[in-house]
């Protein structure tokens, strides 16, 4: 052992940047983007599982990039090789190559090329490393601040999974700085570090989102608070408000005037105007100016702006800004800004109309109807008036009165259609009703046939084959609708952890699993069936991408779940068929939701759907609903004494804020000899006897046979769908609203939905 050697290395390390000591070691040591690298997101379980496939991480300076790649070198068994793209080029990528090929076929190590600014490098050099990615003879990790899509070679990233960082938010800034703190062998855990109030929270506030920067600024604050560095070990070490703040100036903008942020910036700066928003108008216009945006380019977009947004709305808009343009040029900045600052104020406070995008239906039009010839009155009478009739019979608009005659200027073939759609605001509101009238008129003096031939026809089917059609091709429907009504208020990201309660054979699994490519989806299904037919669809995914699934009770997967892993979304349909029986399921579901997560349930109220009674003739009718009103009003009954407004409050009793609407769909369903039988004598006799009635219980199956069986009901369920998160509650969701009847939605089943 060289001490002296050792003894160097323990100053050098000592000498490097706070940043550069910090940088986790572990997975459990980083810190931040927990979209991508949380408890149970697929990159984390590749990194852990040591199959990691090619991936290219992209997002601002600081956001642990790098660090993330370091922290798979510790993890990874593979070699670890690295290359930065400022420095080295295709030479450096041979020699790697040729090392990882031969390490692959001697020793069968793969090896992890990590290429750090991997956009730096042109097409060729990209070109180089593409057959040695496809081959696998290395797994690439690039890491990028510029848009793959745009800088990096198209076929690396189709061989690739991207994943975006995002700046740090506070609370992860903070935990970075208390981490810094307290770690003794790379940080200050051996000196009694203080601030004065607000001084660390400055820290991280000016550090915008990025972790280098924020390590930077605390190094100079602490190492700049004493007479020498390093004090003695216990030393106290006060930082106060000034001293932070002289560490760190200014946010840094974010901003690069060829890059993505250059084109995130004016779009959000567009769509802003777009959304007759002129604060936020104004704060996009000063970033990009302060940023040194060039104001020619802003005014362009304006320009754009002016007729796609604005259009006819205000036809001064275009004038306007213009203007404005032109007194730019003349004045230039600093005073320019004001002209900035007009033309963007007047377009985001205009009336909006986006109608001259009926621009590119009429394209569409003229690329369908390629072929239609100019009709012949309107065609160029100087040339060919004599010898082919062109231009007889046009009629001169001002020869009449108002201007305007009505007659054909479309081709044949588009007739009728129309393109321009003049919206009700500003100016445009004072012509519209003049457009249509026109447009009628023009149409009632073009002849057209009056005879259209009906060339199909349909023989007549039997009832019950009829509904036997139905029935197979609209339960689907039913259910989709389902689906879209209780997932149109979930708002999936890629990297959400989901968890589908009930899953049944996939109606919501799937979806999810759709929505969520970087994240995790855990099902819980009640049969082997179930879980069968899961897996069946599931063979063809990778290991690590396939969906968890579950065959287990509710109660007991949550119970054995890995303490620390929350969902962002849990849905699930039929959960709390037996509400007043499930509060202890509901807890343990509130605290599987993440901070910001959010719960979805549809659940069959069956006590608000259809009864027995309500297919039967008079006569019956009366004696059915006595029984009903029984069998419905026990509190013991677990399956019908709740509704809707139980499960609401039920929620909020676990501190969520919930909405609930309330949905009715309706289906033929068709009731056999059986199920009559079943109703009879497992509650409507019971409920009879109870009452004191007397009844012929087979003389009554035999009516009810006549009248029900093999017939196709109009059977309507009621369903609740609970929509509930940690979110503050809006003035509407104490509401429970009826969205109506979707009668005629057919399926054939023998149960509740």
């Amino acid at each position: 052992m060289n001490l002296f050697s050792e003894a160097s290395e323990k100053d050098k390390s000592a000498n490097q940047p706070l940043a550069y000591r910090m940088r986790p070691r572990t997975l459990d040591e980083y810190i931040g983007q927990d979209a991508i690298i949380g408890k149970g997101r697929l990159l984390r379980r590749a990194i852990q599982a040591d199959q990691l496939s090619s991936v290219i991480f992209y997002g601002p300076p600081g956001t642990g990039k790098t660090t993330l790649a370091r922290v798979i070198a510790n993890t990874t068994k593979r070699h670890f090789s690295t290359l930065n793209a400022v420095l080295s080029g295709v030479k450096e990528l041979r020699y790697e190559i040729e090392e990882a090929r031969q390490r692959l076929e001697l020793y069968n190590r793969g090896t992890i090329l990590f290429v750090d600014e991997v956009h730096r490098w042109n097409k060729s050099q990209q070109d180089a490393l593409l057959p040695w990615v496809e081959n696998g003879t290395v797994i690439l990790i690039g890491a990028t601040t510029e848009n793959p899509y745009f800088e990096v070679n198209a076929a690396l990233v189709s061989r690739s999974r991207i994943f975006q960082l995002k700046s740090l938010d506070s609370d992860d800034l903070l935990s970075i700085a208390r981490q810094a703190l307290a770690d003794k062998e790379r940080g200050y855990g051996n000196f009694r570090v203080t601030f004065e109030d607000g001084a660390l929270e400055h820290l991280v506030e000016v550090a915008n989102g990025d972790a280098r920067s924020l390590l930077n600024a605390l190094q100079l604050a602490v190492e700049t608070s004493v007479d020498s560095f390093p004090p003695a070990k216990g030393t106290e070490i006060y930082i106060s408000k000034d001293a932070a703040e002289q560490s760190i100036q200014k946010k840094a903008v974010l901003y690069d005037k060829e890059g993505d942020y250059h084109f995130d910036v004016i779009s959000a700066f567009i769509k802003s105007v777009r959304g007759s928003d002129p604060d936020a108008a104004l704060y996009w216009l000063a970033r990009m100016v302060s940023a040194g945006e060039d104001p020619k380019f802003i005014f362009r977009r304006m320009l754009i702006s002016a007729c796609e947004d604005v259009g006819l709305a205000d036809p001064n808009a275009i004038v306007v800004v213009q203007a404005d343009a032109e007194a730019f040029e003349r004045i230039g900045l600093p005073e320019g800004r004001f002209h900035l600052t007009h033309a963007a104020l007047y377009l985001a406070t205009a009336e909006k109309s986006n109608s001259t995008l009926a621009f590119f239906d009429a394209l569409k039009g003229v690329e369908q109807q390629a072929q239609d010839e100019v009709p012949n009155h309107l065609r160029d009478a100087s040339r060919d008036a004599k010898g082919f009739g062109h231009g007889q019979g046009y009629l001169y608009p001002h020869s009449y009165q108002d201007h305007w005659v009505a007659q054909q200027y479309l081709p044949s073939g588009l007739q009728g259609k129309v393109f321009y759609q003049p919206s009700s605001q500003g100016y445009e509101k004072s012509i519209q009703e003049k457009v249509q009238r026109h447009r009628e008129e023009q149409l009632e003096s073009v002849e057209v046939d009056a005879f259209v031939e009906n060339l199909s026809f349909s023989p007549g089917d039997k009832q019950r084959q009829m509904w036997v059609n139905r029935t197979v091709s609209e339960r689907g429907k039913l259910l989709a609708t389902v689906r879209t009504k209780l997932l149109e208020q979930v708002k999936f990201r890629r990297s959400d952890r989901v968890l589908v309660c009930n899953a049944g054979h996939g109606l919501l699994l799937w979806e999810a699993y759709r929505k969520t490519a970087e994240g995790l989806v855990v099902a819980q299904v009640r049969s082997k069936d179930q879980l069968d037919h899961i897996n069946h669809y599931a063979e063809s995914l990778p290991e690590l991408e396939k969906p968890q699934v579950h065959l287990a009770e509710l109660k007991q997967l949550l119970a054995s779940m890995d303490e620390d892993l929350f969902f962002e979304v849990i849905i699930g349909r039929n959960v709390f068929s037996r509400a007043r029986e499930e509060k202890p399921l509901c807890k343990a579901l509130v605290a599987r939701l993440a901070k910001q997560g959010s719960l979805h349930v549809c659940e069959s109220v069956p006590s608000k759907g259809s009864r027995l009674s309500d297919f039967l003739p008079e006569d019956l009718k009366s004696m059915f609903i006595q029984a009903e009103t029984l069998l419905y009003g026990q509190s013991s009954n677990a399956l019908t004494n709740w509704d809707e407004q139980y499960l609401q409050s039920m929620f909020e009793e676990e501190g969520l804020a919930v909405q609930v609407t309330s949905l009715d769909l309706a289906e033929e369903r068709m009731m056999g000899q059986g199920d009559i039988r079943r109703y009879l004598t497992l509650s409507y006799l019971p409920s009879f006897e109870k009452l004191a009635l007397t009844v012929d219980g087979q003389a009554l199956e035999m009516r009810l046979n006549e009248l029900l069986a093999d017939r196709a009901l109009h059977w309507r369920h009621h369903l609740a769908f609970v929509h509930a998160s940690f979110q503050p509650k809006s003035p509407s969701s104490d509401a429970v609203v009826d969205s109506g009847d979707f009668a005629g939605i057919v399926a054939k089943v023998h149960g509740g939905i």
